[in-house]
């Protein structure tokens, strides 16, 4: 199948996405295409990579000089600590501002590959080569960078939009069930929070997609990346529109703050529960209809992931939770602003609720 190219265009980069098979054998000549030229280049790549795919990776870029960190990726690991270790390398290695960053992993790889290609000499080109499902249709578009720290997720970072994306189907192969399931979340995020036509395709395909086959993972990548373009081309720096991508997400990163990032929840499945949170709010304050909340509950159930808060939290992890969602940055008062769903299609933001109502509400969750 012949990659498919999706083109971003945002007031402070235009870049293409550029989705299909075995396309890391071909950076340089990608890179080339996209008018993106270096002398030497850094690549941060996770540990978790194949040696196969690093070697392909390193015979494509035969003819320039190029240093190699390898990043052990993790929620604990998204720190400033390890943007100063890659900071030093491109110091160290004199890089200029013309020279390249290339992020060979999954979000937290991007998220703090980003940070620091944003930092070095107020800008380097950066190339982001995602190989989660999750990576391809959500971090690796849009330009957010940061890291953690122990207030909260993201809470240091910045926008900076990469000069390429390149989402290779081949790193889909490699990954567990798991992940994919937890890069589906996202795409079922994206379809209902904008297109319904996508999300009857992912209610008729999902098996298929689950399981990476072709056309319909392609597409689904695809339609997920476009709708998430159209969204940052309209609202770059989250000052209205793109909160809409936060659906589930003040749930979620809640949830992953109260474990401490641990590995019994990954983020796409505190995502995907996030989710279901936020669906299961907006149908108990009458915003979203009976019959297509079961609908999106059974879709959901359907992946077989163990998707109920009470599964991971009891009554005594409420107070923790609660103070996450308080420290989350759509915030700007002593109330907590949730993106929530009205109908397939029709998300609403800027809906601001009291600690309190949601205490009675996640209490209940937790109980049940």
């Amino acid at each position: 199948m012949k990659p498919i190219k999706l083109k971003v265009n945002t007031k402070s980069q235009n870049y293409n996405i550029i989705i299909g098979t075995d396309l890391v054998s071909r950076i340089l000549n990608l890179a080339k295409n996209n008018s993106i030229n270096f002398k030497q280049c850094l690549l941060i790549i996770d540990k978790n990579i194949s040696k196969k795919i690093i070697s392909k990776i390193k015979k494509s870029l035969i003819k320039k000089k190029v240093y190699v960190y390898f990043f052990k990726a993790s929620e604990k690991n998204k720190n400033q600590n390890n943007v100063n270790k890659i900071l030093d390398i491109l110091l160290k290695k004199n890089f200029s501002r013309d020279d390249c960053l290339i992020s060979i992993g999954g979000g937290i790889t991007g998220d703090v590959s980003g940070f620091a290609a944003s930092l070095f000499k107020r800008g380097l080109k950066f190339i982001n080569v995602p190989t989660t499902l999750l990576s391809q249709v959500d971090s690796s578009i849009g330009g957010k960078t940061g890291v953690n720290t122990k207030y909260g997720k993201n809470l240091i970072g910045n926008f900076y939009q990469p000069n390429l994306v390149i989402s290779d189907i081949q790193f889909l192969k490699t990954l567990p069930k798991r992940e994919i399931i937890c890069g589906y979340g996202e795409i079922l995020k994206h379809s209902l929070i904008a297109n319904k036509n996508f999300y009857n395709f992912l209610n008729k395909n999902s098996n298929k997609i689950l399981k990476l086959s072709t056309p319909f993972i392609e597409k689904s990548i695809y339609e997920s990346c476009k709708i998430k373009k159209n969204v940052v081309e309209k609202d770059e720096k989250e000052k209205g529109l793109r909160k809409i991508l936060n659906f589930g997400h003040t749930f979620a990163h809640a949830y992953e703050a109260s474990l401490g990032y641990s590995k019994k929840l990954n983020h796409g499945e505190a995502v995907i529960l996030g989710i279901k949170t936020a669906l299961k709010f907006s149908f108990k304050k009458n915003l979203l209809k009976k019959n297509e909340y079961v609908e999106i509950i059974n879709h959901i159930s359907n992946l077989n992931f163990q998707s109920s808060i009470n599964k991971f939290f009891n009554i005594k992890d409420l107070n923790k939770i609660l103070t996450f969602m308080l420290k989350d940055k759509k915030n700007n008062s002593d109330k907590i602003n949730l993106i929530l769903l009205k109908k397939i299609g029709s998300p609403i933001i800027n809906k601001k609720y009291s600690r309190n109502t949601l205490n009675l509400f996640l209490k209940n969750e937790l109980i049940n």
